[in-house]
């Protein structure tokens, strides 16, 4: 796409959209297809985001492949509608979410003195576990969880910040990991723990649908306190996890390093950095059909998803890009 633009689009940008907006994928009677938005934080409408040519912006993934050359042209669109009038969308849909597991010490050791545990036999990792969920498992914030009874009797929580890769790149280096960073959203990492366990591997536990609860909505780096972004989840009210994101065993520079060492990393990426201590299996008291799980980071909003069994699973739609 040319994103040389006229003059025409150059006078209709004079209102400059704030990198302190927050980043919204939604769907609605004025934009029936996935579109891109953003929500002033001091506001309750969302308004349509255009590129500098007047093209609609239609998927997030795109929007931060063209960052650097359009952000600051970017052009508010038609119609502006209040928040409670459109459909949220997970912010990036379309590939696996690459998530990181126990990477805070406390939940390192509950996790392993669980008896969930089958994939190291220290408690600590040594290196960066890395696993991925399944694209067709992501979910908007307000979505339900289904909880796949014929499947798992100990479905979990994990609420986690989840970065979102800029200028993607290979053998990155740690000095240079920030570099790379267009900013974060929420992900509840939702587990079956016995699949987790008797699979001997993370994926399937990890990846049925609906699992992959994401956003509300994605933020820029530039609003970002980095060293001071706190997570509180609660399970129908109560708070369950609440640690500083800053308290990572492998820092956010560590986590790209290490894997962009042979792997290219994409413009829009999520990675999900991992779950602080307070999940289900640390009690044995599962989530169960109709509890609320809200996962809060400080800057970036509340994830809110509810578990509900409708007696099926929901149809997974086509996983396309937007």
């Amino acid at each position: 796409m040319n994103f040389a633009y006229t003059n025409q689009a150059r006078r209709s940008s004079k209102t400059k959209i704030p990198s302190s907006m927050k980043y919204v994928s939604y769907r609605s009677k004025g934009n029936p297809r996935p579109i891109v938005g953003v929500l002033d934080p001091s506001s309750t409408t969302v308004t349509p985001l255009r590129f500098p040519d007047n093209s609609p912006v239609r998927s997030l993934h795109h929007l931060i492949e063209e960052w650097d050359k359009v952000w600051e042209h970017l052009i508010p669109g038609t119609p502006v509608e209040n928040v409670t009038d459109v459909v949220i969308l997970a912010p990036l849909r379309g590939r696996d979410v690459i998530c990181v597991g126990k990477n805070y010490k406390d939940h390192a050791e509950e996790f392993h003195k669980s008896g969930y545990d089958s994939s190291d036999t220290k408690a600590q990792p040594e290196f960066p576990v890395f696993f991925t969920k399944r694209a067709s498992s992501i979910i908007g914030n307000g979505a339900s969880i289904y909880p796949h009874p014929e499947v798992t009797q100990s479905l979990d929580y994990e609420g986690e910040l989840a970065i979102i890769i800029g200028r993607g790149g290979i053998g990155i280096r740690k000095e240079d990991a920030w570099n790379h960073v267009w900013g974060a959203t929420i992900v509840n990492d939702v587990t079956a723990r016995d699949r987790q366990r008797d699979h001997k591997q993370f994926f399937i536990g990890k990846s049925l649908d609906t699992f992959c609860p994401m956003g509300p909505w994605a933020v820029h780096s530039s609003v970002l306190d980095w060293k001071n972004l706190h997570l509180t989840t609660r399970l129908n009210g109560d708070v369950v996890q609440s640690q500083n994101t800053s308290e990572l065993i492998f820092d956010i520079p560590t986590l790209i390093s290490t894997l962009s060492m042979g792997i290219t990393l994409q413009p829009g990426d999520v990675i999900a950095t991992g779950t602080p201590v307070g999940v289900c299996l640390s009690t044995g008291v599962f989530l169960k059909d109709g509890d609320l799980v809200e996962v809060e980071i400080t800057s970036i909003g509340t994830l809110k998803n509810k578990v509900l069994d409708r007696g099926r699973a929901p149809e997974c739609a086509p996983v396309r890009q937007a």
